[in-house]
């Protein structure tokens, strides 16, 4: 009994590092679903708030959309404590689950059509195309809401966002080391760039959504990179299961009174389990990546006000320049930033892979935490075997 409750605590601390694949037997049923409910019953539950208050009467919007926020997470709060005591659905609540869900999108619509045809005056036409596009746009939304709820819930992506956000916060503790060692090589690859003046010219005529649109093809291109030298990474990582090394690794978890006399044989992962540490690994990078672009964007704004007056920003732009909404700031300005930024998050990323001495700075300590989740799952499979055993 003792052993099957540490394997059950283990299971939850594999949930809380952000790897949840790590448990034997895990799948969308025994697994996934159940964890999924309570943000499956925020969107539902949202929806259904949503009809009833369309025909409420008296009450500002704002009133409104407090009233729809309240439900939506009192129902995720309730569904978060039921869910704990659950470990697995059964086929058949499985299928009701899905049934009800998958549901709530068609009734939504109908039932606020029905209540409009009821209330409208005789000669009123019932507008029936409303109703379609109201459905399809609900089912789309429940759609998407479905699948990005599987994928963070499958993957973990919750706590290793989380777990990133922390890592991050601990490196902007010491961010006079971490700026110092990740700014001077992207200043040198942009900070002359930034004094173009037919980029400005370009800048000035581009909106915000195109802006947007290349930030986005930046962050592709450091997600595919990252994506390929972090998959050579996972197949470098070593497995050193000698018993002094669990011991070390399993300190701080519930498998830290488990005495392990002899090494353990490594444990071969599956394509689920590759991919959950591939995007442990990602998520620190990116967040990572992202701290760098925000003091990026900030040391070119800066610079930006200190250097290109607006005769100068004039004479470069071949017109007066179409100004922000911040008094005495260029749109230009603020558009060229945030290129500079993004195109040196994705070379930090990339360089933070490659150079030995980025990498020990900033990858290191990731792939450490890989190693440690596969030798407390070594650990974990040890003793749920011997468990059943």
């Amino acid at each position: 009994m003792a052993s099957e409750t540490v394997v059950r605590r283990t299971e939850q601390w594999f949930v809380r590092q952000g790897a949840p694949t790590m448990i034997e037997g895990y799948g969308f049923r025994s697994h996934v679903l159940p964890r999924m409910l309570p943000a499956l019953t925020f969107v539902a539950a949202g929806s259904l708030a949503w009809l009833v208050l369309q025909q409420s009467s008296g009450l500002s919007r704002w009133v409104l959309l407090g009233v729809i926020v309240a439900v939506m997470v009192s129902a995720w709060v309730l569904l978060s404590l039921f869910v704990r005591r659950m470990r697995s659905f059964s086929p058949r609540a499985t299928v009701l689950v899905l049934a009800v869900y998958a549901a709530i999108p068609v009734i939504t619509p109908l039932i606020q059509w029905a209540i409009d045809v009821r209330f409208r005056a005789p000669d009123g036409d019932g507008e029936p195309d409303s109703v379609w596009v109201a459905l399809v746009w609900f089912v789309v939304v429940f759609g998407i809401a479905f699948v990005a709820t599987m994928l963070a819930t499958t993957y973990g992506l919750g706590s290793l966002l989380k777990a990133a956000i922390r890592h991050v916060i601990a490196d902007l503790s010491n961010s006079v080391h971490l700026l110092g060692r990740a700014l001077p090589p992207m200043l040198f690859v942009t900070l002359f760039l930034f004094f173009t003046g037919e980029l400005w010219q370009a800048m000035n005529q581009l909106r915000w959504p195109r802006v947007s649109l290349v930030v986005l093809l930046f962050a592709s291109i450091t997600v595919l990179a990252a994506a390929a030298r972090l998959r050579d990474e996972i197949g470098r990582v070593e497995q050193d299961l000698r018993p002094e090394v669990l011991k070390t690794a399993c300190q701080g978890t519930p498998l830290s009174e488990v005495d392990v006399a002899e090494p353990l044989a490594p444990r071969r992962l599956n394509g689920r389990q590759t991919r959950n540490l591939l995007v442990m690994l990602a998520m620190r990078q990116l967040v990572q990546a992202a701290v760098i672009g925000l003091a990026l964007f900030a040391f070119f704004v800066v610079l930006g006000l200190i250097v290109v007056t607006p005769p100068i920003a004039e004479q470069w732009i071949g017109s007066p320049p179409t100004m922000s909404l911040i008094p005495g700031v260029p749109s230009a300005m603020l558009r060229n930033a945030t290129l500079f930024a993004a195109f040196g998050s994705m070379y930090f990323s990339v360089i933070s892979m490659s150079d030995a001495e980025h990498r020990r700075q900033f990858f290191a300590p990731v792939i450490e935490k890989v190693e440690r989740t596969l030798e407390v799952r070594a650990v974990y499979l040890d003793v749920r075997e011997r468990a059943a055993a």
